[in-house]
């Protein structure tokens, strides 16, 4: 991955700091989503075409692994690695910052401690 910075702010935000990705994770991590049609089916409307862009790019650096679900050679299961369980304590505070400073998030945020370990 071409990094623009050192600064680890930078870093982390070039792997994680798009509209989607974290988006993606919390459906693995909160939602227990794992396959493409379950990721299709949230609100936020993932196109086809992202989603997979999304799933290779949170592969490729360890935060989540693949795995056949089926016979079906191409129908793949979708976890989170150890490394991709650490960023639930970072979305737990997004959730908490989101529903303290943003307007109608109540209904639609995933949970602060239920769902998630960590």
């Amino acid at each position: 991955m071409l990094r623009r910075s050192d600064c680890p702010i930078s870093c982390t935000l070039d792997l994680i700091g798009d509209k989607w990705t974290l988006v993606v994770l919390r459906d693995i991590l909160f939602f227990q989503k794992s396959r493409f049609d379950e990721f299709l089916d949230s609100p936020e409307k993932i196109s086809t075409n992202i989603l997979t862009d999304r799933l290779h790019k949170l592969e490729g650096a360890g935060l989540i692994v693949k795995a056949p679900y089926s016979n079906h050679r191409l129908r793949m299961a979708y976890t989170a690695t150890e490394k991709g369980r650490t960023l639930i304590p970072i979305l737990k505070q997004i959730v908490e910052w989101g529903l303290a400073n943003l307007e109608d998030t109540k209904a639609k945020s995933p949970p602060t401690s239920e769902n998630a370990n960590g």
